[in-house]
């Protein structure tokens, strides 16, 4: 690797916001990883939820984005009222199937952290 970009991968790590501190020997970096205590844990259980719930978020705004052309497309007479229900409803099944599956990641997560 080229030694000149050390100086922005350690501040890449601390813009990464990751709780990390590196250590710059202008050689290389090193990160000490600290064991896990029981508050570092549920820190991390909460910013798993709170990532989880950004990609619901996007999700959701996806959704809202599609159910919008859809019924644009209505209103403009290119599809019928019942190709716009059945795009409504595919597009909804599509949205609970991908928040459920967010839903299960977190929660595999969220076991995988806290197990000790």
């Amino acid at each position: 690797f080229d030694k000149s970009t050390l100086a922005d991968i350690e501040r890449a790590i601390i813009d990464a916001d990751i709780g990390l501190t590196p250590q710059n020997d202008g050689s290389l970096i090193r990160l000490n990883i600290p064991a896990l205590t029981e508050e570092r844990r549920k820190e991390m259980v909460k910013q798993c939820k709170a990532i989880g719930e950004e990609g619901k978020v996007a999700i959701r705004n996806i959704r809202r984005s599609g159910v919008d052309a859809i019924k644009k497309l209505e209103k403009a007479g290119e599809i019928s009222e019942d190709e716009s229900k059945s795009g409504q409803d595919d597009i909804q099944k599509t949205t609970d199937a991908k928040v459920k599956e967010i839903d299960s990641i977190v929660a595999k997560k969220e076991k995988e952290v806290t197990t000790v």
